[in-house]
Formats: C-alpha cells, structure tokens, sequence
C-alpha cells in the first residue's frame, strides 16, 4: 500500500511541474540543439486560400454606392420597398435588408459582428446562419469546386446557385436512373 501512495505522489509531482511549465510557456520537452526545431503550421486561413470567381451581380446594380451615396441619408426602418429595388421579394427567414448589407458602405456586406465584407467573400456571411452548409462547402461536399485535391482551389460563391434573397430552390421533378452499359464477360 505504501508503494501505491509514493507512485501517486511521485506522478503528481511530474504531472504538477509540467503543468507549472506549459503555464510559464515550456512545454518541459527538451530539444536536443543539433535537432531543428519543427515550424509551427500557420493558421487555417493562410493555410488554405480560397478563390471565388466575382458575384454574380445583376447588371447595373453594382457598386451600390452610384445610387446609395455617402450623401444619401439611411433609413433603417424594415420596410417593403416600393421606390426601388421592387423586383427584390425577400424570402430568407426574418431578414432585413441591412441585417446583411452594410448601411454605411452599400459596397460592401457586414457580418454580425460588424466587420465588413466583400461580395467576393461572402460566403462567410453566409456562414454565419448557415454553419453546416459552410463546412461542407468549405469541405467541396455542397456547391461546386475545382482544382486539386492538395492546394489551389476555386469555389463557387454561395450566390453563384442560390439567390440570396430567396435561396430555396423550386422543387424540381427527378429524372429517371441512367441506363446501365452492357456488361460483357472477356473470354
């Protein structure tokens, strides 16, 4: 019994002054000097570059800010809209218009936080609301991408299939199964 109690008291010493270290930044794991150190992976973000060819805008609507102009007052009331932008029905849960274009810069969109973003990245708006659908995307599992399997990849925005402002598609009738080919045995 006393040997059990000198291990236990023996291993919450080592387990306690690693601890201690990796608090104090040592990782208590020496590195011999003729041994190089190994790099730190960078994060995801550099890691991992992702190119989106340009929205798709509709003609004449982009820049915003040809019409809504830093002299054109805000009015942030939610609304229907019956000046302009008639053509736009907004199906997308309870949404506002300036719950995702930036008010101040109608060039550009904001996440929940904010921070601005461009209509090239706005995926990460998207994301925001649509989590799973962001990793999948992010995975090459939703939407469509190309390029290789390690490096350089080209996405799709997310409004290159959905329309933002109502991205539910119409059910669509499934066309039958193909045909199998032929199997023929080699003799």
């Amino acid at each position: 019994m006393r040997s059990v109690v000198w291990g236990a008291c023996a291993l919450a010493v080592v387990v306690g002054t690693f601890v201690a270290r990796i608090g104090a930044g040592d990782a208590g794991v020496p590195v011999r000097a003729a041994e190089p150190q190994a790099a730190q992976a960078p994060p995801i973000q550099e890691m991992e570059r992702v190119e989106v060819p340009p929205p798709p805008f509709s003609e004449g609507i982009y820049p915003c800010t040809a019409c809504h102009n830093k002299d054109m007052p805000v009015n942030r009331t939610r609304r229907e809209l019956t000046e302009m932008h008639t053509d736009i029905v907004l199906k997308h849960g309870h949404q506002w218009c300036l719950d995702c274009h930036d008010p101040d810069d109608r060039d550009f969109l904001h996440l929940a936080d904010g921070e601005r973003v461009g209509f090239d990245e706005s995926y990460r708006l998207c994301g925001q609301c649509h989590g799973e659908k962001y990793r999948d995307w992010r995975a090459g599992v939703h939407g469509r991408r190309s390029g290789s399997w390690n490096g350089h990849k080209t996405y799709l925005l997310c409004a290159h299939c959905h329309n933002p402002h109502q991205p539910h598609f119409k059910p669509i009738e499934p066309k039958p199964a193909p045909i199998p080919p032929s199997r023929t045995v080699p003799r």
